[in-house]
């Protein structure tokens, strides 16, 4: 099979300076010199990783400068990928290893849209987590305890999250845009013991009071000993009213008792450590509530930001994100390589489009990240920062949430910058990390991603199980890595956990993503597994026909699923396809048959859809990421089964009972 992609040049290839003073280069050279092996190429290098793993997380661990007491034994293989033990001997602290002393001064600024700027030395950072995480022991928190934010991505967010993991306590998180009923599907399982909220919250100017919901979620979550609140719509705590709010105290008086406390004490822990309970979308059922290691976490950050990211000592690390979002937990880690994190909370496109780029040009951002719907919203905006603003520190943007369309790419280069270093990069929630991304020594090539990760086994199986390249298939991982889960919480027997990951094949973690290799051993993502089309037998992934819809001038965004047909007798699924147009445009015959041709001329006959219906709002979770399998059951009469985990859900209304599903 020729893969088309392949005939087109690179969009972009980094410079012999570049790639001399590169992490992955410094990298490289020491594994060459140290084992006496030739890593010439990144090939090499990844084949060399997943070969002697042992070996490489343990120069990863002393590149990175890891703190702690690692051991002398690394790797301890099991009878499955599930029993393999990491560094068994090894204690360190996660908070420890992010609040290390740094030449960069400066730990991070806050913007929050266009009304609140901060700024936090990593000293002012230091005494902060200290206090907060006096105030929690003091409180009655304990080591395996949990410790909960419902927060914007605000300073003190980072602050709780690193008093927890000092004394040893879990970390969760939940955005304030969640209603109640879904904070509770996520708090409710796992427990906390305090909780932490603001008094609201700011969107498109608008100011968003969440204390009612904090009132209802004091009396519905029993673990709950403190709710500690931090002023963001007020000017003070002193100015925000408490009353309703069971167990509630200001975030000021919480630490008032230990402003004397100036140095935070860490608390030494094995590897693995529970650090961080994640959550999955939720759109199908009950979240799962996954757990994550505290050492598997560190391991696998440091190296995703120094060598994949290339992320250096005084770089400025931006990444547009929530805090129910794993891309939070994956920012945070930049502390661990010294870097100012940049965090902004609001509506991306305050001020038609313009503030995040005015952020990067005040902050001289080095490293923007974002999802793949940012930046089409971006291009179909018309807004091109490389016209506005000096971007001259920008050296990487980053990409994810879904795939990055070819187009997308194209934008980046043609109207933000040209010589920049563009990642789409693909993992989850499930491993806190990637599992493919991207490469500051590697060329860019239009709509792939760059590479493998270093550790990672990763390929693609075809439905028998076997290799394939240059063909579509299940990303599959078939070794160990240090950032799988510990498991799910309240899943003692690991039923939940199994089911999740290795059902499919067997010992072989298969991530639920159809994918393909390419002959630049890049990677192209077409979508999730369980969203992907039959018609006719043949798989289809989603990804494949948003490329070409989304394309469209007209077309806003678009959501496509399966139907099973003929309805009364289901034996074949035809292709639906929902379109959001721009406002000025109504869907007739002539833009359907516009939509049809450029599918037909740019994919296969297959992807074609039977029907084109028009939409004014398409259904999304609080991340941004399309619920195709949502508006599936929809369409079939089957309920939604976890309405809350939805940013939109009054969207789903539009798909019942629609005349054109029913011919």
């Amino acid at each position: 099979m020729t893969n088309a992609i392949t005939t087109t040049p690179a969009l972009w290839a980094p410079s012999a300076e570049r790639i001399a003073a590169s992490a992955m280069t410094a990298f490289s050279k020491t594994i060459q010199q140290r084992y006496a092996v030739e890593v010439s190429t990144y090939q090499d290098l990844h084949q060399w990783s997943i070969e002697q793993p042992a070996l490489f997380w343990k120069e990863v661990a002393n590149f990175g400068g890891v703190i702690g007491e690692m051991g002398t034994t690394v790797l301890q293989s099991g009878t499955s990928m599930r029993d393999t033990q990491w560094f068994p001997e090894a204690h360190l602290n996660f908070a420890e290893n992010l609040l290390r002393d740094s030449s960069n001064p400066e730990a991070l600024v806050f913007w929050g849209e266009d009304k609140i700027k901060r700024r936090m030395s990593r000293a002012e950072l230091r005494i902060a987590v200290a206090q907060f995480a006096a105030a929690l022991k003091a409180c009655g928190v304990e080591t395996g305890d949990r410790v909960a934010a419902y927060m914007p991505n605000l300073p003190e967010t980072l602050i709780a999250m690193l008093a927890a993991a000092s004394l040893g306590a879990v970390f969760t998180s939940a955005s304030p845009d969640f209603g109640v009923q879904g904070v509770l599907d996520r708090f409710g399982q796992t427990e906390p013991k305090v909780l932490i909220s603001c008094d609201g919250y700011w969107y498109n100017g608008k100011a968003l009071d969440i204390r009612d919901k904090l009132a209802e979620l004091s009396q519905r979550l029993p673990s709950l000993k403190q709710i500690v609140i931090v002023p963001y719509l007020h000017t003070t705590t002193k100015a925000v009213a408490l009353g309703s709010i069971h167990q509630a105290i200001a975030y000021e008086d919480f630490i008032a008792p230990h402003v004397g406390v100036t140095e935070p004490q860490y608390q030494p822990l094995p590897f693995n450590h529970p650090l961080y309970i994640m959550y999955s979308s939720g759109t199908t059922g009950v979240p799962k509530c996954i757990v994550h290691g505290a050492g598997g976490t560190l391991l696998q950050h440091l190296k995703e930001h120094r060598l994949h990211a290339d992320i250096r000592e005084g770089d400025r690390l931006f990444y547009f994100t929530t805090c129910g979002w794993m891309m939070w937990n994956w920012l945070v880690s930049g502390l661990a390589v010294g870097a100012t994190l940049l965090l902004y909370d609001g509506n991306p496109f305050v001020n038609d489009g313009h503030i995040l780029w005015q952020y990067a040009e005040a902050e001289k951002m080095t490293h923007f990240g974002t999802s793949a719907k940012y930046i089409e919203s971006l291009a179909k905006s018309g807004l091109e920062p490389s016209q506005h603003y000096d971007l001259t520190a920008l050296r990487a943007v980053f990409s994810t949430g879904s795939p990055l369309a070819p187009q997308s790419f194209d934008f980046v280069y043609q109207s933000i910058k040209a010589e920049l270093a563009l990642a789409s990069i693909s993992g989850g929630t499930d491993i806190i990390s990637c599992f493919v991304l991207g490469n500051p020594n590697l060329p860019v090539w239009r709509g792939e991603i760059q590479c493998k990760g270093l550790g990672m086994a990763v390929d693609v199986w075809n439905e028998d199980g076997q290799a394939v390249r240059e063909e579509k298939g299940e990303l599959v991982c078939t070794q160990a890595f240090p950032c799988m889960p510990l498991g799910f919480w309240n899943d003692a027997k690991g039923e939940k956990y199994h089911a999740a990951y290795f059902e499919r094949f067997l010992n072989i973690w298969c991530h639920g993503d159809f994918c393909e290799i390419t002959a630049h051993d890049g990677l192209i993502i077409y979508g999730r597994s369980d969203a992907t089309l039959n018609p006719g037998g043949v798989r289809i992934g989603t990804a494949e026909i948003y490329r070409q819809v989304d394309n469209l001038p007209e077309v806003l965004e678009s959501l496509v699923i399966g139907q099973d047909w003929p309805r009364d007798q289901p034996s074949d699924v035809r292709v639906i396809l929902f379109v959001r147009l721009q406002p000025d445009q109504n869907l007739d015959e002539t833009l359907a048959n516009r939509i049809k041709q450029a599918i037909r001329t740019n994919a296969t006959p297959r992807h074609v859809p039977a029907k084109i219906i028009q939409v004014t709002d398409i259904p999304r979770t609080k991340s941004g990421k399309l619920v195709e399998l949502a508006v599936r059951n929809v369409v079939h009469g089957k309920p939604v089964k976890n309405i809350e985990a939805l940013a939109n859900p009054e969207a789903l209304e539009q798909f019942k009972d629609r005349v054109e599903l029913q011919s």
